[in-house]
């Protein structure tokens, strides 16, 4: 897993997939329930483009959907503004998912250790890298205000988990 280290600034955006076979992008009002509709509206995505409800692959995108959306109205929340999620999914396995927020300020640091058992935050990021295979942050294109979070989830189809998949 990589991921962006804490004192680094971003310099390139990471490559998109050169050929997605699915792609799905949508803005959301910047409040919970913005973020809660992203999340079950990635969820419904992901099931028509053939990753089952039920299924690990499905459980880990969805809740890094929501994370990476709860961030994105908790910490880069302008009044006013939207975010945007984009999901794209490839025919190689891999769906990666980024969240545009328009505040550029405030970035995504990774977490160095654990926070106390006391605290009710801090642990998403750590979430985050647990569960995706890459993330990281870069300045929106164009010069734009704010920032977009992505993450690289690599899933096989044939995931033992499947629902739909065939039982003895």
């Amino acid at each position: 897993m990589t991921s962006n280290p804490a004192s680094a600034i971003p310099t390139a955006q990471p490559a998109q997939p050169a050929c997605p076979t699915h792609y799905f992008e949508m803005r959301f009002s910047s409040t919970p329930r913005g973020a809660r509709l992203a999340r079950r509206l990635s969820g419904e995505r992901l099931h028509a483009w053939g990753i089952p409800y039920g299924t690990e692959a499905h459980d880990t995108l969805t809740l890094l959907v929501a994370e990476l959306s709860a961030n994105a109205v908790h910490h880069g929340r302008v009044p006013g503004r939207d975010f945007r999620v984009r999901l794209t999914a490839t025919t190689v396995g891999t769906v990666r998912i980024e969240v545009t927020d328009t505040r550029g300020e405030r970035h995504p640091e990774p977490a160095t250790r654990q926070p106390g058992p006391d605290r009710t935050d801090g642990r998403g990021l750590l979430l985050v890298d647990a569960l995706a295979d890459r993330w990281g942050w870069h300045r929106r294109p164009c010069g734009g205000p704010g920032k977009s979070v992505w993450v690289e989830y690599a899933y096989d189809g044939r995931n033992r988990d499947d629902v739909g998949a065939s039982r003895p």
